[in-house]
C-alpha cells in the first residue's frame, strides 16, 4: 500500500439513490480502509423518491464546492442513474469556475454523471474525470483494473492506456484533440441545449447501458445529423452493456447497429475502450488534449494536464474483510 497520505474524498449523490446500499457502504469501508477520510456519508441515506434527495439538496451539494473553507482531495459520485439533468439550472457555474477551474477538484463519476461534466466544462469550464464511482469500489470484489487505472491516473501527471481494439477497428489512426463524452444518451439528451460543448477536433468517447441496438442507432444518428460527430478527429466506442435485440429485431442486434454507424461515420471509429457499465473500466478526463493512436490489434490513448490528487496515492487493493462482505 502506498505509504502517502490518503485523501480526503467527499462523497456527491446528484441522481438516484443507491441501487445497493450495501455495495455503497462496503465502497466507504474499503475507502477507510486505505486511512482517507470519507465526508458527507449521510448523501447515502438520503431520498426522495428514486432521487437521493431534493433537487435543492442535491444541487446545493454540487454548489457548496465553490464556498468550501478547504476542498477535499477529491469528490466521487456515489452512483448514477437519473437526476442530475435536473440541477443544470440550479448550479452557480460563475463561482464553481473561480473555484473548480485548472484542475483545483478532481470530480469523478460517470453514467448520469456525463450531464454534469457536460455542464461544467460548457459553463465554467471545469475539467473533470470521467470513471468509476463509489459503488463500483463496493463491488465484491471490486476490479483490480478499475482500482489501478483509478489510482494511478489520479496520481500521475502523463498516462498511457492501451486496449485491444476488435476486428472492426481495421484502419490506422494517429490524431490529437480534446478528449471528451460519456453516457450516450445523456450526451444526447443536452444536445441543442446550451450544455452541451463545443468541441471542434475531439476524441469522442461513448458508452451506454441498457439500450436496445435501435436506440443506440438512433442515438448515433442523432450525433452524425447535429453534426458532432464531422467536427471530431475519432469516436472511441466503450462498453454498451445489457444491449441485447429483442424477438421483433429478427437478427439485427447491436453489431449490426454499430456496423451501420460504422458505415455513416465520417471519421474513424475505434471499440474496445475500456470504459462504461462493465465491470473494468479506465479514469478518463473530460476536456483535456489526448493523443490516439490505433492500428492492427492495439490502440493507446496519451493524456495530460488532467486533474490530479496534491500527492500521489497508488494503494494496493485491500482483501475484502468480513465487515464489508457483510
Amino acid at each position: 500500500m502506498s505509504t502517502s497520505q490518503a485523501p480526503v474524498i467527499r462523497l456527491l449523490a446528484p441522481s438516484s439513490v443507491p441501487a445497493d446500499l450495501g455495495a455503497a457502504r462496503r465502497g466507504v469501508l474499503r475507502l477507510q480502509t486505505l486511512g482517507c477520510e470519507v465526508q458527507e456519508v449521510a448523501v447515502l441515506d438520503r431520498q426522495m423518491q428514486r432521487f437521493a434527495g431534493t433537487d435543492a439538496e442535491r444541487a446545493a451539494d454540487i454548489n457548496r464546492l465553490a464556498t468550501l473553507d478547504v476542498l477535499p482531495d477529491l469528490a466521487l459520485a456515489v452512483r448514477g442513474g437519473y437526476g442530475a439533468g435536473r440541477l443544470l439550472a440550479e448550479l452557480d457555474y460563475p463561482a464553481l469556475a473561480e473555484r473548480l477551474r485548472g484542475g483545483a477538484l478532481p470530480l469523478i463519476g460517470y453514467s448520469d454523471f456525463t450531464a454534469l461534466q457536460m455542464a461544467l466544462y460548457t459553463r465554467s469550464g471545469v475539467v473533470s474525470l470521467a470513471g468509476p464511482m463509489l459503488t463500483d469500489f463496493g463491488a465484491a470484489p471490486p476490479s483490480a483494473f478499475t482500482w489501478h487505472r483509478f489510482w494511478s491516473t489520479l496520481s500521475q501527471p502523463r498516462v498511457e492506456l492501451q486496449w485491444q481494439p476488435g476486428p472492426e477497428s481495421a484502419e490506422a489512426v494517429a490524431c490529437e484533440g480534446r478528449l471528451w463524452g460519456g453516457n450516450l444518451a445523456m450526451l444526447c439528451s443536452l444536445s441543442g441545449t446550451p450544455y452541451f460543448p463545443s468541441i471542434d477536433d475531439g476524441l469522442l468517447f461513448l458508452e451506454d447501458i441498457g439500450e436496445a441496438p435501435y436506440r443506440v442507432e438512433r442515438l448515433l444518428y442523432q450525433l452524425l445529423w447535429s453534426g458532432v460527430l464531422a467536427r471530431q478527429q475519432a469516436v472511441i466506442l466503450g462498453d454498451f452493456t445489457d444491449c441485447a435485440g429483442g424477438p421483433r429485431d429478427l437478427g439485427y442486434d447491436l453489431a449490426e447497429a454499430l456496423q451501420q454507424f460504422r458505415r455513416q461515420c465520417p471519421v474513424p471509429v475505434i471499440d474496445g475502450l475500456p470504459f462504461g457499465h462493465g465491470r473494468d473500466k479506465a479514469t478518463l478526463p473530460f476536456g483535456v488534449t489526448a493523443r490516439l493512436e490505433a492500428a492492427g490489434d492495439r490502440a493507446v490513448l496519451r493524456f495530460a494536464g488532467h486533474p490530479r490528487l496534491r500527492q500521489p496515492f497508488e494503494p494496493s487493493l485491500p482483501a475484502a474483510s468480513p465487515a464489508e462482505v457483510a
